[in-house]
This record gives C-alpha cells, sequence and structure tokens, in this order.
C-alpha cells in the first residue's frame, strides 16, 4: 500500500478534471474508492471538511491537510451523536458562507449540526431535475432540507412548493432563493409532515409537473409511527404520486445503503396504480466509493 500522502495526493488528481466553472463544491476523497477506508474529504468554495468513521483523524493525515493551507474542520460520522463539525487546522471558519453548484449559490455553515446545507451527491440529480422543468410549470420538494431543489428548479421557471418539518431549515431555504435573486414570496414554503400535507394535497385534487422524494432512512412522527425506509417508502410514494400531474415525474431517492435497487424499484413499481416508466439515476463522479444513493426517476 503506498504512503498515505499519495493516496490523498492521487486522489485530489482524479478529481481535477471534475472542476467546472460555477461549481466549487465536491468531495474531494471517497473513503474506499480512494483506497482511504473510512475516511471523507469535500471542498467548499476553499474550505474543507473531513468525516472519519469511528476513529480520530490519523497523525500523517493531519500534517498533510495543514500543509494544505486551507481552513479544515472534523466531523465524526456519528449516527447518534450528530455533532456540528469541530475546528481542526487553517483560518477559522465561524461564520456561514456560500458555494456554487451549477451557477447558483447556497449558504453553507460548520457551525449548523451534523449537516452543512447541500448533500453533494445529489449534485447530478439536481442539475437533470432543472433541465425537465420550464417556465409555468410546478414543483413540490418534499423532506427540502435547506431547498436546493427548489431553488434549482426555481432556476428554470418553476414555482416551487417546499416542505420540511424544520421552520429554521425553511428560513435558510428562503435564504438560498434570496441569494439568487428569487423572491421567497413567489414561492411557497410548507412547515409540517410530509405524510400529512401530501394527504391534504390530494384531498384538494393538488398536483405537481415535478416532486422530490427523499426522505430519511428512519423517522418517528408525533403521534410515535415509525417509518422505515426498506419497508415503507412504497407507501410514501403512493402518497406522492397521487399528487403528480398527468405527464410528470417524481424523483425518488434513498441512501438507505440495507435496501437494495431492485426492492427499491420494486416498492415503486407497486406504488403506482398505473404502468411507470423507471430511470435509474447515477451518483456523481468525485463519489468513488460504494454507490450507496438510490434515485429512480419515475415518469408517468
Amino acid at each position: 500500500m503506498p504512503p498515505m500522502r499519495h493516496l490523498l495526493e492521487a486522489a485530489l488528481a482524479r478529481r481535477s478534471s471534475l472542476r467546472r466553472p460555477g461549481t466549487n463544491a465536491l468531495r474531494l476523497i471517497d473513503g474506499d474508492g480512494d483506497n482511504l477506508p473510512g475516511l471523507e474529504l469535500e471542498d467548499f468554495a476553499g474550505r474543507w471538511l473531513l468525516s472519519t468513521r469511528d476513529r480520530q483523524p490519523p497523525r500523517e493525515l493531519l500534517a498533510w491537510l495543514r500543509d494544505q493551507g486551507r481552513p479544515v474542520y472534523w466531523k465524526r460520522l456519528d449516527q447518534q451523536q450528530k455533532e456540528s463539525p469541530s475546528y481542526l487546522c487553517g483560518s477559522e471558519q465561524d461564520q456561514p458562507f456560500t458555494i456554487q453548484e451549477s451557477d447558483l449559490a447556497f449558504e453553507i455553515s460548520f457551525q449548523s449540526g451534523y449537516s452543512q446545507g447541500i448533500f453533494l451527491d445529489q449534485r447530478d440529480n439536481r442539475s437533470a431535475l432543472r433541465k425537465r422543468l420550464a417556465t409555468g410549470q410546478t414543483l413540490l420538494n418534499t423532506f427540502a432540507y435547506t431547498g436546493a431543489f427548489s431553488v434549482f428548479a426555481a432556476s428554470a421557471g418553476a414555482t416551487t412548493t417546499t416542505l420540511d418539518l424544520a421552520q429554521p431549515y425553511l428560513d435558510w431555504a428562503k435564504r438560498n432563493f434570496e441569494l439568487n435573486g428569487f423572491a421567497p414570496s413567489e414561492h411557497h414554503f410548507c412547515k409540517g409532515d410530509t405524510f400529512h400535507w401530501l394527504a391534504r394535497f390530494a384531498k384538494q385534487g393538488r398536483t405537481f409537473d415535478g416532486i422530490v422524494l427523499d426522505p430519511p432512512t428512519f423517522s418517528r412522527d408525533k403521534d410515535g409511527k415509525v417509518f422505515r425506509v426498506e419497508k415503507d417508502y412504497g407507501s410514501l410514494a403512493e402518497l406522492a404520486l397521487s399528487c403528480l400531474a398527468p405527464g410528470g415525474f417524481l424523483l425518488a431517492s434513498t441512501n438507505c445503503r440495507t435496501l437494495s435497487p431492485r426492492d427499491f424499484e420494486r416498492q415503486l413499481r407497486a406504488a403506482s396504480r398505473k404502468p411507470v416508466e423507471l430511470r435509474a439515476g447515477s451518483m456523481p463522479a468525485d463519489f468513488t466509493a460504494d454507490p450507496y444513493l438510490k434515485s429512480v426517476w419515475v415518469e408517468t
């Protein structure tokens, strides 16, 4: 096995051709995909975020990071604690800042908790969604987090409905709209449970040209009802499809590693009352390890 420093440099070199004007956030190191198991490194407009699984950053890695002259923060990939990243080296980044993706701007924060404002593994899906929408069409973005899919839809001229359980994330989404010159008042923002809102939209007969459905792998609602992607995604997709306009699309996505692509597609087919066309998406090229993210475009 080559020295760690050689592996780190090789990982960065492999991604040099992936950098594009208008996009300055990508994954630099992707664990097993770069022969560096348990290590992930992401670049957010020159600020680096190191993530490790079940260990402190190795001494050799810390020395290499200090040599890079970048602000670097460290996050332990822990599904229980889910803490904000901690400062490692370089200049401190104690305020939110912006990145670019496909010439759109998004607010990022290393003090916001376990997630920093955007999921880089959905980059290709966001780009594909923008190409599918046009002025006058509508998008429903469920489990929207900070609204990145909504911003991409708005950039295509679509009117968006951004839905999330947490008001701070909806406020963050509005700031992302404003960063790109889109008036939040011309779009819709809904706080609450996705199951509740989908049922409400269906009862109202409200439909959308596109729907994004990317739920957490596991959740529990206020009444204690448990949702698990492995067995419950189909019922969620059925509700979403009832709100889809004729000729529309559903972007069904999950990062559940224990759900196989075949079983995921089986749930999606069972969720529809009529034949649908399924097209599998792929992960961005900077994600070189196990393709854990399953994305399927469901077209009616």
